[in-house]
């Protein structure tokens, strides 16, 4: 059992569980924050605007109060998504930017240089020294 609790500890102590544990607390924040902006400054600028309030669409089927749907704050709710999925992309394409900033391109390995061809005249002279050795003469 005490192998278990060590295995356990070193697990939840490790750097990405604590990385992890910061950002479900700096999300949460996050989004209370982008809640707030949402209900206290854009709902009502576009309740100005487009004399909409939002918080007011509802629909009591009933009309007794019991079965209300509050489409108002569903529409809220998806401003909120939408900022916050606006806020992470530009966070996770500036982080990637930077690791691309931080990586040193890798230097490839020069190919070996072939060797240099024979000239046309080196050919040449191949050519008639193996015609002379076949017929028989003597080269210089």
């Amino acid at each position: 059992m005490k192998k278990f609790w060590e295995e356990f500890k070193s697990f939840a102590l490790k750097g990405n569980m604590m990385d992890m544990a910061i950002g479900v607390i700096i999300g949460g924040a996050f989004s209370t924050l982008v809640t707030s902006l949402t209900d206290n400054l854009i709902s009502p600028i576009l309740g100005i605007l487009g004399k909409v309030n939002f918080d007011a669409m509802m629909w009591d089927v009933f009309g007794d109060g019991k079965l209300v749907f509050k489409y108002g704050a569903f529409i809220t709710s998806v401003i909120n998504f939408l900022i916050m999925a606006l806020v992470l992309f530009l966070i996770v394409k500036g982080m990637n930017k930077l690791m691309d900033l931080g990586k040193h391109k890798e230097e490839t390995p020069a190919e070996p240089e072939a060797p240099a061809a024979p000239t046309q005249e080196e050919l040449l002279a191949d050519i008639l020294a193996e015609l002379k050795k076949q017929t028989g003469e003597k080269t210089a």
